[in-house]
């Protein structure tokens, strides 16, 4: 009985951030296309189907572009200081913050991407992109982080490895994540 708890909690883990994050963007477009689409009908008297795409959109973007202002940055810090205080709120909060900034962020970490050698004998190589080039910090030498995206999925598995197994790809971050989670049928 333990163990099934103890799977079913593990479960839940890997299945509650994903869900969390795509109930939360559904929910908050329903709420919005529902009120600006009730909004321009009474206002104007014509119904636009779909307004609510275009208005989140540029709600994303303003909320963005005001992030960056010296304003408001004070009060982002204050949000990432409060989920860092709550215990299951910060492992889903920081997961999916620092997941979005490796892809889009300032700071992407998916900008090098590698072939590496995974079975010595039969010459099998897997394709990812390297995280971390000094892995010092956790008593590791001579090895890197290497994330690889799984096929037909948002998910991935990060492999630590030795730095003779990698062979840097000259294609951009974005044409290896096209091939490989097309699982090689996009042509690079």
């Amino acid at each position: 009985m333990k163990k099934l708890a103890r799977y079913f909690f593990q479960g839940l883990l890997y299945l509650a951030p994903t869900a969390i994050t795509i109930y939360l963007i559904f929910f908050i477009f329903t709420k919005v296309d529902t009120g600006v689409r009730n909004l321009i009908q009474d206002l104007i008297h014509i119904k636009i189907p779909g307004i609510g795409i275009l208005v989140l959109f540029l709600l994303i973007t303003l909320l963005g572009f005001l992030g960056q202002t010296i304003i408001f940055q004070p009060l982002r810090m204050l949000v990432d200081n409060l989920m860092a205080k709550a215990p299951l709120v910060k492992l889903i909060y920081s997961s999916i913050k620092d997941l979005m900034s490796a892809f889009v962020g300032t700071e992407k970490k998916f900008d090098k991407p590698v072939l590496v050698k995974v079975n010595l004998v039969s010459n099998l190589e897997k394709m990812g992109f390297m995280t971390q080039t000094d892995l010092s910090e956790i008593n590791i030498k001579d090895k890197v982080a290497v994330y690889f995206p799984h096929s037909y999925n948002f998910s991935g598995e990060m492999f630590i490895v030795p730095t003779e197994h990698i062979t840097p790809l000259n294609i951009s971050p974005a044409d290896a994540m096209k091939f490989i989670v097309s699982g090689g049928v996009t042509k690079v």
